[in-house]
């Protein structure tokens, strides 16, 4: 679930924090009606308790998917929760990028695809691992609480097998999962962006 949910937030934020980046008044196709649109959709969603979104969403949770339980069926408003979260982390990373270099690439010629693969992107992955770091141990988070009402993973089985049965020892087994699950992949973050550091 946090895999697959992570995956999909990496796919649908990245390309939204560039849109926002590319499209604001002083980015490289200054747009800033679709700037504020798209800005104001996404501050919507991240202004929405998840476990309020988790039901709103269970009309479009059962069209995509075909139910409303389960562990396939906690992906979708999962994802939604998270996208918002991750673009607004990945757009701060990516204003970051030094605007000399932005400038130098367009003194020589370079296409705004160039910049973008050539600058921006390069420049703000170290930014960017954190960020999606800090994500992913979100998903770990609100993936548990989704595990109360039925969605599987962590969260149920703490929720079936240790609190309505009283078994302490497996909550506890639960709990050092989790901390060890998200000690991974802070560490693993915090390596590759120490490692694509180009400053």
């Amino acid at each position: 679930m946090t895999l697959a949910c992570g995956l999909l937030t990496l796919t649908g934020g990245l390309p939204l924090a560039l849109f926002l980046v590319i499209t604001a008044p002083d980015g490289l196709r200054p747009a800033p009606i679709c700037n504020r649109s798209i800005g104001f959709i996404i501050n919507i969603f991240r202004s929405i308790p998840f476990i309020i979104l988790l039901v709103a969403l269970i009309p479009v949770t059962r069209f995509l998917v075909g139910t409303a339980i389960g562990t396939t069926a906690a992906i979708v408003p999962l994802t939604i929760a998270t996208i918002p979260y991750f673009t607004r982390i990945a757009e701060v990373s990516l204003k970051e990028v030094d605007r000399n270099l932005i400038e130098a690439v367009k003194a020589m010629g370079g296409s705004n695809f160039t910049i973008i693969k050539e600058v921006l992107l390069p420049e703000a992955l170290p930014g960017l691992i954190s960020g999606f770091t800090v994500t992913l141990i979100l998903i770990i988070g609100i993936s548990a609480m989704a595990g109360t009402i039925g969605a599987g993973g962590l969260g149920h089985y703490a929720i079936q097998y240790g609190y309505q049965q009283f078994r302490s020892d497996i909550m506890g087994i639960v709990i050092v999962i989790l901390v060890l699950m998200i000690s991974g992949i802070q560490w693993l973050g915090d390596y590759l962006a120490r490692k694509y550091n180009h400053r």
